[in-house]
């Protein structure tokens, strides 16, 4: 064989060599199980506007311009959030369909009624925590309570005497108060109410006494001097309301904590590599300094947690639910 012989062999073959990779890439980035391949939803129990739907929709901007697909949102309330776990339960396990949703659905509803149309561990994959956020006594700016050792004492001294407001019956807020009150031994009158501007209004004309509520739902009221907070109910002071107490320095017992935490997640069998991109995606954006300055705004508190922490922390509070629940005989059944 000639040198120009041998030379163009030589060429060829690396030529080859050069086109198969080129292929190989190709093909990698163009495998049909790739995530994201298509446009993302994420289905929401809430109405627009409500605090689990901008905290997502802040969170469905960065992961839009981060992914290259558009990630919406979709917001579908009513029917006790079942329409939206619903479409969920029923979706391509793919991971272009998210569920998000706050932890009455995931782990107190099973103990509200005898019998659900989802099942919180067998039917969904947990992703992600999005935020927590916690619950303050809020009382009427004339009250005559200054801590929670005095509401306390109020309830002692008439059983069934002390009113207290929630948004509604089996709500976080009642199941709340049913922990307070075994852990203090006392004994208060619920009032439920339809709306939480209602609620909050009952309680800045004393109409009823006390009421839990979060920063995002009670601080216009609360700048502006209608509504007091007589302690947090968390186990330590929130960030930008430092000056009020939690409930243990209040003088209230120890270890009763309420508050709500909303998280991500996926049909069942949905492909751990997509789970992982989702996780990853929103991590990165719940510690974008921008994100974390909006809630602060309404005392929500990021909550970058992978699936097993969510798993372990639905699994602690059905837990905790089903005792509070069973010993106070709260149903919606």
């Amino acid at each position: 064989m000639s040198s120009l012989s041998r030379a163009l062999t030589r060429r060829a073959a690396v030529l080859c060599t050069f086109a198969a990779c080129t292929l190989a890439t190709t093909a990698l980035h163009a495998q049909p199980g790739s995530y994201p391949s298509q446009l993302v939803k994420a289905v929401l129990p809430y109405s627009a506007g409500s605090g689990p739907d901008s905290v997502m929709r802040n969170v469905s901007e960065l992961l839009t311009s981060d992914w290259n697909q558009p990630v919406v949102i979709d917001n579908k309330p009513g029917a006790n959030g079942w329409l939206a776990i619903g479409e969920v339960n029923r979706a391509k396990p793919d991971g272009h369909t998210l569920l998000v949703l706050d932890s009455t659905y995931m782990a107190l509803q099973p103990h509200l009624y005898k019998k659900l149309p989802f099942d919180p561990v067998r039917d969904f994959e947990p992703v992600a925590g999005l935020y927590n956020t916690g619950f303050f006594i809020v009382v009427g700016a004339n009250s005559p309570w200054k801590s929670a050792a005095d509401l306390i004492a109020a309830a002692k001294a008439k059983p069934g005497g002390v009113s207290y407001g929630s948004w509604g019956v089996g709500s976080v807020a009642q199941v709340g108060t049913a922990q307070l009150e075994a852990a203090s031994g006392i004994q208060m009158m619920h009032v439920p109410f339809k709306e939480l501007p209602q609620l909050y209004a009952a309680v800045s004309t004393g109409e009823v006494d006390w009421a839990f509520g979060s920063a995002a739902t009670v601080a216009p009221l609360f700048k502006g001097g209608k509504v007091r907070l007589l302690a947090y109910a968390g186990a330590k002071r929130l960030p930008g309301y430092e000056s009020v107490p939690t409930l243990a320095e209040s003088g209230g017992p120890s270890g009763v904590e309420v508050g709500t935490w909303v998280g991500v997640y996926a049909p069942k069998n949905t492909p751990k590599a997509a789970i992982e991109r989702i996780r990853a995606g929103i991590g990165k954006s719940l510690e974008q300094p921008s994100l974390r300055e909006r809630l602060a705004v309404f005392g929500f508190q990021a909550w970058n947690v992978g699936p097993a922490e969510l798993a372990r922390a639905q699994a602690t509070d059905t837990q905790r639910f089903a005792q509070v629940v069973q010993r106070a005989r709260i149903s919606l059944d």
